[in-house]
């Protein structure tokens, strides 16, 4: 579910013009919240099953090259990630999606306790990941605030760079009607019905779809289509 910046949200962010803006805000709701570092993650398809783009971000080098995408993309995709209006959670410690190399990167990095907010903006999900060197740093009770300030910075700054979705000319409009529907729970006899074309054009549709996203099956390229916001 889209939700649009709030006032206090707007009120919180001020303008966003660029990366810079967007960096000193995020840095600013670390502060408030108790946490050292911050992420902003969406999945890029383009780039294969469990692609990633990193939007801005303050963590080190060697701590995003050692954990790798893999491992960024386990903890966007282990359920912690909250959206708004739902109760943050803390990823556990130890973290049971990832390996035992990725936690103790994580820990030599100064990111023992982290949680993950799940964002929809233009579109588009975006992920934030905030970190502490400690556990019981960052308040849970803040994160709902600095959710609507990340939601509305991000839009400030998709819009400023110019930014459309990655994925918005990956599938026809066909192949994106088949996933959404099959999403839904119709068949594909149901499917060939509403949009008044043969079941063997529906499969062929959802197989192109499939291969697009580089998923090995139906739920797997739905799962990638939601969290992408194409449907």
């Amino acid at each position: 579910m889209h939700l649009a910046p709030t006032r206090e949200g707007q009120a919180g962010a001020g303008r966003i013009h660029g990366r810079t803006d967007l960096s000193r805000l995020m840095k600013r709701v670390c502060a408030e919240i108790g946490a050292r570092s911050y992420l902003l993650v969406e999945p890029a398809v383009e780039r294969g099953p469990k692609g990633l783009r990193i939007l801005a971000s303050d963590w080190i080098y060697d701590a995003l090259e050692e954990l790798g995408g893999e491992g960024i993309f386990e903890i966007i995709e282990s359920g912690y990630a909250a959206g708004l209006g739902e109760t943050p959670r803390a990823l556990p410690d130890p973290a049971p999606f990832l390996s035992p190399m990725q936690r103790l990167v994580l820990r030599d990095y100064g990111h023992a306790e982290m949680f993950a907010r799940r964002l929809s903006v233009r579109g588009r999900t975006v992920f934030a990941l905030f970190s502490a060197p400690r556990c019981g740093a960052i308040d849970p009770a803040a994160l709902a605030r600095a959710s609507m300030m990340c939601s509305y910075a991000l839009d400030g700054y998709l819009g400023a760079t110019a930014q459309e979705p990655a994925l918005a000319g990956v599938l026809s409009e066909r192949q994106r009607e088949c996933l959404k529907w099959v999403s839904e729970g119709k068949t594909t006899e149901e499917i060939a019905l509403i949009l008044g074309v043969s079941s063997n054009t529906i499969n062929s549709y959802v197989a192109h779809a499939i291969q697009k996203f580089g998923a090995s099956n139906r739920a797997m390229a739905i799962a990638t289509a939601i969290r992408s916001g194409v449907i």
